[in-house]
Formats: structure tokens, sequence, C-alpha cells
């Protein structure tokens, strides 16, 4: 069976106005070499007033201006592009200025139509950000592919094979009907070496523009996998700065781990927790439709350094807890118990919103009360109206951080729970809370969000896991 690796490509691996590329060539020209392959792109990143930004920022900016009555402008995100377009031969430099010309005239149409209605929502903000970003730098890509003599080609937003529900700004997957539109991508990847295709973005049946949430190229990434894994031998390959280590290297900068294998229950958990290894529910998409694909997180400025995410794991001799990270803005919806299972099931169907997890109960005054954690504390805060709605007596605590341990084989760690709850407390934090469960393969330390104390806690906790004995 042929083989095909979807490798996705973010903005850090772009760079500022496209600083980058050259190593995203030299990484796709090894990947070509014994396998087809689909690239997915997200939008680039650029500099603005000496700070790294994404044109994703930039166009979310200039819809709030423009709903605000600020005429729109693309000047920064034209300027961006200019200096991408240097990277384009010659022969492919006409055509690539057409191309972007065409897509920031609609991208600009979409911010005018903002201005016009006083309103930068839906479609008209999926349109703007799709034209300017995601779709675009794919198309551009592919121009810079064929100008190193790579045989490429993109897709066009008529032929989207990404269909999605009518969730507009923070859609979701629809299999069946995505796979009644892979007739162009297919024939693509049959007659080309490599295909570039933007992440991010979707189209609903009736041809309506929708976004993922933040990080949705993840997930698009994903999705692909998910269309065309058995037409080939399919894996997918996430280009980033580093591979997975034991904490997140911005916080932690002494003693970390390699990680060489997540489960993909590990990785969900830690994607949700706050590492930024993947969006959590391009996981959870693989998972629910019954795939077994290995993920890849492949540092791409040494491709060498690789973790595999997979279904199940081949025998490993490294610590049981692979990660230790944390959430900031979480909150605490406190629900009496019989009214709890409404709530999840809406969520689950209704918002098919899943970035929560489900505390230990308790009793007080006779009546037995659920805990949800929100991972997301702003999500809360737009849908407490809702949320309430399955029981007006309910309560939400916000500024709650959270510290996670996490390792399917936590349960070989001797006493740990104990020491790293000491560990803790040793740095002067207060624990809120503590739910620890051995079927779910991790610990959570709730404390409060204040004062850095996310940051001083995942490094006491770290620094302390090395020292535990494992079986």
């Amino acid at each position: 069976m042929t083989r095909l690796i979807i490798a996705k490509f973010g903005g850090s691996a772009i760079g500022p106005d496209g600083v980058l590329i050259p190593q995203i060539i030299e990484r796709i020209n090894n990947l070509k070499k014994d396998s087809k392959v689909i690239a997915v792109f997200s939008a680039p990143l650029t500099t603005h007033d000496g700070k790294k930004r994404s044109l994703t920022d930039v166009i979310l900016e200039q819809g709030r201006n423009a709903q605000n009555g600020i005429t729109p402008t693309l000047e920064i995100v034209k300027k961006s592009y200019q200096q991408i377009l240097q990277l384009v031969n010659e022969d492919n430099k006409k055509n690539c200025e057409s191309i972007i010309e065409i897509h920031l005239q609609k991208s600009q149409k979409a911010l005018d139509d903002a201005f016009e209605n006083e309103e930068f929502v839906d479609e008209t903000r999926s349109r703007a950000l799709a034209f300017s970003g995601e779709i675009l730098m794919s198309h551009v890509m592919s121009h810079i592919l064929k100008s190193n003599q790579i045989k490429t080609d993109s897709v066009e937003f008529d032929d989207w094979p990404i269909i999605t529900d009518n969730n507009i700004e923070s859609t979701n997957f629809l299999v069946s009907e995505s796979k009644e539109k892979m007739g162009k991508i297919s024939e693509l990847v049959e007659n080309n070496q490599v295909v570039t295709i933007g992440g991010f973005i979707g189209k609903t049946v009736d041809g309506v523009t929708t976004t993922y949430e933040r990080g949705g190229s993840d997930r698009t990434a994903a999705d692909i996998g998910i269309l065309f894994y058995k037409k080939y031998e399919t894996s997918i390959d996430f280009e980033k700065d580093s591979s997975v280590v034991s904490a997140d290297p911005k916080i932690v900068d002494l003693g970390l781990r390699e990680v060489v294998q997540l489960s993909y229950n590990e990785a969900r958990l830690a994607g949700m927790f706050g590492m930024k290894i993947l969006d959590p529910i391009a996981i959870k998409e693989i998972v629910e439709h019954g795939v077994d694909m290995p993920i890849k997180i492949t540092n791409i400025k040494n491709p060498e350094k690789i973790t595999t995410i997979k279904r199940e794991l081949d025998y490993q001799k490294g610590h049981p807890i692979k990660i230790v990270t944390g959430k900031e803005n979480c909150a605490i919806f406190r629900i009496e118990t019989h009214s709890i299972q409404k709530l999840l099931t809406s969520l689950e169907k209704d918002k098919r919103y899943s970035e929560f997890i489900i505390l230990s109960p308790f009793t007080k005054d006779g009546i037995e009360l659920s805990r949800i954690l929100f991972l997301d504390g702003d999500y809360v805060k737009r849908n407490e109206k809702y949320l309430l709605g399955f029981d007006p007596l309910a309560t939400i605590t916000y500024n709650r951080g959270v510290i996670t341990l996490i390792g399917d084989e936590m349960w070989r760690v001797q006493q740990v729970a104990s020491r790293t709850s000491a560990k803790i407390g040793e740095s002067g934090l207060n624990i809120l809370n503590m739910d620890a469960q051995e079927e779910t393969s991790r610990i959570i330390i709730v404390v409060e969000d204040t004062d850095g104390n996310i940051k001083k806690a995942i490094k006491a906790v770290h620094e302390e896991i090395s020292k535990i004995k494992f079986i």
C-alpha cells in the first residue's frame, strides 16, 4: 500500500513573514522520498511593532475595528505576503501574485461587510480569516514548492473536503459528508508528490465558510487522516519547534526528559491540560471514528527527534509519569447530581464540547453535588446562562488553575499522590482539590489561579517526580 504522510506546518514553523520556509522545503523534500504528502498550513506569522503576531490575530483586530466603525485595512497582511512572495521564482511569480490579490480581495470584502453591518461574526468572520490566512498560505506554498521543482498542487475552496456542521465559528467535522467530497483531493494526491491545503477552515454542505476553534489546523490534519487512512498507509506528522518533553520548557528549564512515546489517551490529556502538543479534539476525533494511525511530533530543526503517539504503545522502560503540565483560567461548576446528566448530554450533543473533567462528587446538607472542572473559564463566562439553565442553584467558581500528572501506568509510581501534594504545600500553595483516579491515568490538583501559582507548582512537582521510585 502506498504511504501517505499528512504533514502539518503551523505558524511557528513558517516563521515571521515566511523566514523559515526554506526549512519546510527541506523537510518536505525528505518526506516525499518514499511517500505521498498532504501538507496542511496554518496562517503565517508577521512582525508588527517589533512583536511576532499571527495574521489570524491581525485579521481579528481589523474585524473588531470594522465592527466599531473604524475602516479596516489589510496593509499588514499584504506586506507579509510580499515578503513571502520573494521565495517564488519568476516562472511562478505572476500567477502567485494574482492568487494573493484575488484572495485578499475576498478577505477585504468580508471586512467591508463587517464595517457596513457593524458586526464581525459567523461567516463574515470566517471568510475574512480563511482567504487571508490558511487557504491563501496553502496556495502560496504550492507556488514556492513548484519553484523548487516539487510536483505539487493546492486544493481550491470549491473542492474543499472538510465538510462541517452549521456551528460557524467553532464548527464540527462531518465524516460521511466529507467522504462524498473527497474526489478532487484524491485526484490531486494521485497526480502529485505534494498537495497543499489550508488548516482551520471548513465548509458546510450548503457552501458556508466555517472555522474550527484556535489550533484547528491540527484538527484538519487529523480529519484528512480519517478520510484517507483506508486508501493509503497513512500517518500524521506535526512539525514543531521540538519533540515532546516532560514539561513545558518555558516553565521548567532543568531535568526535562524526552518523551519517546505517548498513547492517544496520554496525548489527549496533555493537550487538554496545557501542553501544546496538538489539539486534543484532533485525537478525540481519531478515536471516535475508530481510526488507528501513528502520529509523530517532529522537531523540524532536528527531525531525528520524534515523539510517536499510538493507540497501543510498545514496551517502555522510562518513568511512568511522562508529563507534568498545568492549565490556567479554569472554572468549577457545582450542580446537584440529579441534574448533571442532562447537562452532560447537552454538552455532547448540542454544543459538541468536551473540554472538561468530571471531578469526584461530594455531599453537603444531605444533597449530593457533582463538580465539573471546565478547562476554559472564558467558555463558561460566555455560556453562564446556558449552564445555569440546568440548575438555577448551581454555582460557578472562577480563577482556578490545575496541575496534572499524566501517565497511563501511573499506578507503578510509589506514593505519588502524597509526595506531589506535599511538594506543592512546601512551595507555599494551598491545594483546593485533589482528584486521583487510576482508571483515567492522571492526578489533578486544583489551586487558586493567581501570582504565577500554576508555573510554580509545575516546577515543584516536576522536580519531585524524578526522585520517586517506580515498580
